[in-house]
């Protein structure tokens, strides 16, 4: 693919997000981005809602079905209120009372129709196999082929070279086998993995029935373990060849700098285990969230491949030993290297996240004495205006405990209480806003769309604890943001919907031949930070909703990442 030129006037800078059928406005047919929509559609029993955004006076509109035009459903659109986070002025399409399975587009009059989206029982099942696969197309150390589905869509196997960096206190060849590429780029890292492939866990534990028989079409497709463990295994291989013989677990397997939006097979330099330097070479927080992530591996997979649960606990159970001896060694990139840092100031997050998965797995009293020791002091984390992230794993980590048996009753009555006054928090400030979802105006960071998942995924949580059809509804809505009900008009998951964002700061998708990019692959969306050059030349006045561009070379704004998906993977799931 090829970048768009960005010298142009802020208007039409504006309108970077919109595909050239998109900007053909004029044919009656042609579907008009003032129209916002879920591109994939709607459950049969929710809500459903579609903003209007126009200058034209707007005040009826009709459902038609897609088939062939007849009119569905007639409805009045609210009066218009302002979104600060935008600066639109919205109105609400609200349909809800249709249930008829179908596919259907929304016709308002003077206005124009919208994109065409379905309304059914499996309305989410393309996106969510589209969203899971493409951890399939982010596979590191073999040879990636989407099929006959996706012809094209393919690279040789990459990254087999490995060495020891002088920061990992060793020498000399190491492994290189296995993992997922992070981002758009080609590293490997513990502290993102963690958070993604323990939120994968957690979707496969909380919403196995939906997930046991999903086929993926991976190359272990049909073997005894259902296709979405098989994936994630691929990634907890990876993540054991990081442990050293202490129990200690090297921060990050990556070349010293990015390559070039090359292949993956075409980035030579060799992959390098790099680490702290002399504190202590590992790091606590990749060993910590190391712990939690196998502690969480050892009971999913007991049932499907006992002896890999019992190496994956007891590799957790020796990261936790290292982890007490050294609570506090941080990383920072060494010297001559200038891929990802995902340096944390503090690492108590991630050790309180280590005792309570390696409590909830085994049962065992040391682990349980130090969480109960330690939990008061991160009870704030679990807030309002601020779902997990990678380097703010505590509310998982209380979260996991109240999910757990045999607790204390006190300590978890309080972390449920904490969990349901924010998620009602949630809902509110949810309900006041003009789309409809639970970012706040400083939610517009590097990664805005992920936030907007988790905040999905605190809720759904919440509605594990304490049942509330409200915190699954705006865990929904804020789905239908991701998914085209936005100020662009536009999915934000690739290949999902007819107006997807088509340009991800993503090597594969910019170095191939393929008209569109890899597909399922969650953009990161609005960033009031701008921290790329491109998205500096926006207008500095631009409300923080706004502060996006579909462009390759923003990768600040149109990156996509593994933790962000696995998000995403974990709200496509639960929505239902």
């Amino acid at each position: 693919m090829t970048t768009r030129s960005i010298g142009r006037e802020a208007v039409i800078v504006l309108f970077s997000v919109l595909t050239l059928s998109t900007l053909s406005l004029l044919g009656a047919d042609s579907p008009t981005v003032e129209i916002k929509v879920d591109q994939a559609g709607y459950l049969p029993q929710a809500s459903k809602v579609a903003i209007v955004v126009s200058g034209a006076a707007a005040g009826d509109f009709m459902l038609k079905r897609a088939a062939d035009g007849a009119v569905a459903y007639q409805g009045k659109l609210s009066a218009a209120i302002p979104d600060a986070d935008s600066g639109d002025s919205v109105q609400a399409a609200d349909f809800t009372r249709v249930k008829k399975p179908g596919k259907y587009f929304l016709d308002v009059p003077g206005v124009g129709r919208s994109w065409t989206f379905a309304i059914g029982q499996d309305v989410y099942s393309r996106a969510l196999y589209l969203a899971t696969r493409s951890f399939f197309g982010q596979r590191c150390g073999m040879a990636v082929d989407l099929g006959p589905e996706f012809k094209g869509y393919s690279y040789a196997a990459c990254h087999r070279r490995g060495e020891y960096h002088v920061s990992s206190g060793r020498s000399g060849t190491a492994p290189s086998v296995k993992g997922w590429h992070d981002a758009g780029d080609y590293g490997r890292y513990i502290v993102n993995s963690g958070i993604t492939t323990g939120t994968l866990l957690w979707t496969w534990e909380m919403f196995e029935p939906k997930l046991r028989k999903v086929n993926l079409n991976i190359p272990e497709s049909g073997n005894k373990t259902p296709d979405f463990l098989d994936e994630i295994r691929w990634n907890l291989d990876w993540m054991l060849t990081m442990q050293d013989q202490d129990g200690g677990v090297w921060h990050k397997q990556t070349t010293e700098k990015f390559s070039g939006f090359v292949m993956p097979e075409q980035d030579a330099a060799p992959s390098l285990v790099i680490g702290t330097g002399p504190d202590a070479f590992k790091g606590t927080c990749a060993t910590a969230d190391f712990a939690a992530v196998m502690a969480i591996a050892g009971r999913v997979y007991r049932p499907f491949d006992a002896r890999y649960a019992n190496q994956c606990l007891e590799a957790a159970k020796k990261a936790w030993g290292w982890a007490e001896q050294h609570p506090a060694v941080l990383f920072r990139n060494p010297a001559g290297v200038a891929t990802g840092g995902y340096g944390d100031r503090q690492s108590g997050d991630e050790l309180l996240w280590a005792a309570a998965e390696l409590w909830r797995s085994t049962g065992e009293e040391p682990y349980h004495r130090y969480f109960l020791a330690h939990f008061a002091e991160f009870r704030s984390s679990i807030q309002p205006d601020g779902p997990p992230a990678w380097a703010g794993v505590a509310p998982l980590a209380l979260w996991t405990y109240a999910l757990g048996k045999k607790k204390d009753a006190e300590t978890a009555r309080a972390i449920v209480d904490d969990s349901l006054k924010a998620a009602d928090q949630i809902v509110v400030r949810s309900g006041e806003n003009g789309y409809r979802i639970s970012l706040t105006s400083r939610d517009y960071i590097w990664g805005s769309n992920s936030v907007a998942a988790n905040y999905g995924l605190q809720l759904l949580v919440g509605h594990a604890l304490r049942p509330n059809a409200r915190f699954v509804e705006t865990a929904r809505d804020n789905l239908h943001y991701l998914l085209g009900r936005n100020t662009f008009s536009l999915s934000w998951v690739t290949q999902v919907g007819e107006n997807a964002f088509k340009h991800p700061h993503h090597r594969p998708s910019g170095a191939d031949n393929n008209s569109e990019p890899w597909p399922g692959l969650l953009s990161g969306g609005p960033n009031r930070g701008r921290q790329d050059e491109v998205m500096r030349k926006l207008p500095a006045n631009l409300p923080p909703a706004k502060m996006y561009l579909d462009e390759q070379a923003s990768y600040s704004s149109n990156e996509n990442a593994i933790n962000w998906n696995a998000a995403l993977v974990f709200l496509l799931a639960g929505v239902e």
